[in-house]
């Protein structure tokens, strides 16, 4: 009997290795929760006239300020980065506030946007600096809003609307903090944002699978590998 156990010990431990392995590239097999109870989204309705709410959805989000043309490229690095990849995905979406007065600039954003593929997810949300500035400050981040009311960095949010991030040791065993991914450095997007979604929506797919009724039919979610 004895035998048999390490037997099977041997043949299962390496698979649960190769899965650990091939989910993360940290030590985390669920990505942290670095903030609770964000505040909901100061507008429910986005440029295009369609409703957007946090609750219930995977969120990329991210603070424009009034400087729409100097985050050309934090735009375009986003696009390519994180949307295309994950636009598949049901309940994804990338959520950007503007501060009122700037949309016709995001307006031609959109346009130019277009150019890049489907741009179906992004959701351009505008409201005051002081509502901004208000939501903002829930989120706790060490990063704070520039004079023009954006930033460089994006944040990752799940459906129950808490802040998720990175906190603990990585492989290395060197303490490890992570609230926020700057969009002007592609390799922080292509590595470390890249990596923490995929762990996210991996939890809510494993999440949906334990959830189904016995007998249930299982559809392939969107997107699955």
């Amino acid at each position: 009997m004895k035998r048999k156990i390490v037997l099977l010990g041997l043949l299962v431990l390496p698979l649960v290795l190769y899965v650990y392995f091939s989910l993360v590239k940290h030590n985390q097999l669920f990505l942290p929760v670095i903030t609770k109870n964000l505040k909901e989204l100061p507008v429910h309705t986005a440029l295009d006239g369609k409703p957007v709410a946090l609750k219930g959805k995977i969120s990329i989000v991210g603070f424009f300020g009034t400087t729409i043309n100097r985050r050309k490229e934090a735009i375009f690095n986003l696009n390519q980065k994180i949307n295309n990849k994950y636009k598949g995905f049901t309940d994804f979406q990338m959520v950007m506030l503007v501060p009122n007065g700037d949309q016709s600039a995001v307006k031609a954003l959109e346009e130019s946007l277009k150019h890049m593929g489907d741009i179906s997810t992004w959701r351009f949300v505008f409201a005051s600096p002081k509502a901004i500035q208000d939501f903002y400050t829930s989120f706790g981040t060490k990063e704070k809003l520039d004079d023009t009311g954006g930033s460089d960095y994006v944040f990752i949010v799940d459906k129950s609307r808490s802040l998720r991030g990175r906190r603990g040791q990585n492989k290395k065993g060197e303490h490890e903090y992570k609230d926020g991914y700057n969009t002007f450095i592609v390799s922080e997007l292509h590595n470390d944002m890249t990596d923490d979604v995929k762990i996210l929506l991996r939890e809510y797919r494993l999440a949906l699978r334990r959830n189904m009724p016995k007998g249930f039919k299982k559809e392939k979610l969107s997107n699955e590998e």
